[in-house]
């Protein structure tokens, strides 16, 4: 029997019905395999409302041409779509424009980060600190440059529960650490962490920090002033807007003082055969051609978001996840990954079924038209941490539903029909 849902009085509700809401989005409309799609995997990638998928096809139609350097008509409107859908993100995080580097995604900016900050700021025996719940965009960008630099990788550990274990925290703070990087929301736990006490501490231990906000900048307000991060990253495509875009936030004056991480056209103020001087941030930073049709339809991702409300958008995964965790825990044999309050956790929920691989849940559920993530989610050490070699993971965004969940729950007992279990 399904668990009731819990009620939602008290939290936002959404602006308009959530079935406008999903007629927003029209491959959710599509089956698979004969049965009626239903998307969780969303930890991966979000589906894009028709008005992000018409901004991509507008600007092709309308106003391709390159920015910045061209005095003509399409030039300026492109750059003013490339430029305003900076000054969108920054309004939308609470930084300045300059403050705003577009990139391919945010393996691409911690990069940036890493390598550019990293090399002028690392030597041999210098600690950079992060933790087990890590997804590798934000473990091997700082392997390598260590493996440069002879700086040395340090680590926290987590609990049973899937909560970064505070003492270890604060006894590698004791070792001085010259960066902590860390995520906000793990894509595999669903933990939230602290971001705002645990940026404070690491600075009065004189640490930089970088955040991985890709799975939590689609879910929570963001404002860089209050969060006090040196640097925080986050991808378009988790946003609801297309892929091959990301963003990295940097405080400007660690922006200026940083060398650039690419060389090419538009990073530079002058080019002579002696001396090349670099532009003015984000310039510097964003050497070639930059993804400007992506750019135009982050913008409009970004107001899409705010049209629904990340206020109402929490409340309504947060409902799904109150929703789904009980009735998943009803299957014997599952084991559940991550805090079991779901006011710890985002909408990521990552379990085992004894007996059965991720894959093969994963290949099962395909049969029911249910889209799950299987494997180890680019987190090895986490995987390891947990004792599996992979997971099955249910990632949910603002237009899934109830009844969702359910056929995951009966495409679930299906797969341990078929394994005898």
């Amino acid at each position: 029997m399904s668990s009731p849902a819990p009620s939602t009085a008290s939290a936002p509700a959404l602006p308009r019905s959530h079935e406008s809401i999903r007629a927003d989005f029209p491959i959710l409309h599509r089956e698979v395999k004969g049965k009626p799609l239903s998307y969780l995997d969303n930890g991966a990638t979000v589906q894009k409302p028709v008005a992000v998928i018409e901004a991509v096809d507008r600007y092709y139609r309308e106003h391709n041409a390159n920015v910045h350097r061209g005095i003509h008509t399409l030039s300026e409107e492109a750059t003013n779509l490339y430029e305003g859908a900076r000054k969108l993100v920054a309004n939308h995080i609470g930084a300045s424009p300059r403050e705003v580097i577009f990139t391919r995604n945010v393996t691409s900016g911690i990069n940036l980060v890493a390598q550019s900050w990293g090399q002028a700021n690392l030597g041999p025996g210098d600690r950079i600190l992060l933790t087990e719940m890590e997804h590798h965009s934000n473990i091997v960008p700082w392997y390598m440059i260590a493996q440069r630099t002879g700086a040395e990788l340090d680590w926290v550990g987590i609990d049973e529960e899937g909560r970064l274990r505070m003492d270890e925290f604060e006894a590698a703070l004791e070792r001085e650490p010259k960066v902590f990087a860390f995520t906000h929301v793990s894509n595999v736990l669903g933990t939230t962490n602290a971001v705002k006490d645990l940026v404070a501490r690491a600075r009065a231990a004189g640490a930089m920090t970088l955040i991985d906000g890709a799975q939590a900048a689609p879910k929570m307000e963001l404002d860089m002033g209050e969060i006090g991060a040196d640097f925080y990253g986050f991808t378009g495509h988790k946003f609801y807007g297309p892929t091959g875009i990301g963003v990295i936030y940097g405080r400007r004056e660690l922006l200026e003082e940083m060398e650039p991480f690419e060389g090419g056209g538009s990073m530079i103020s002058k080019v002579s055969k002696d001396q090349i001087t670099w532009a003015s941030v984000p310039a510097k930073f964003e050497a070639g051609t930059p993804p400007i049709a992506e750019a135009a339809a982050l913008g409009v991702a970004v107001d899409w978001v705010k049209s629904i409300g990340l206020d109402a958008i929490a409340a309504h995964e947060k409902q799904l996840t109150e929703y789904a965790i009980p009735r998943l825990l009803e299957i014997p044999g599952l084991k559940l990954f991550g805090p079991p309050e779901t006011a710890e956790r985002e909408a990521i929920i990552s379990f085992d079924i004894e007996g059965v691989h991720p894959h093969d849940i994963s290949e099962i559920l395909d049969r029911h038209g249910v889209a799950v993530r299987a494997g180890h989610h680019c987190a090895q050490p986490l995987m390891k941490r947990l004792g599996v070699p992979a997971t099955t993971r249910a990632s949910y965004a603002v237009y899934n539903t109830n009844e969702e969940t359910d056929r995951l729950i009966e495409a679930l007992h299906d797969a341990r029909r078929i394994f005898g279990l």
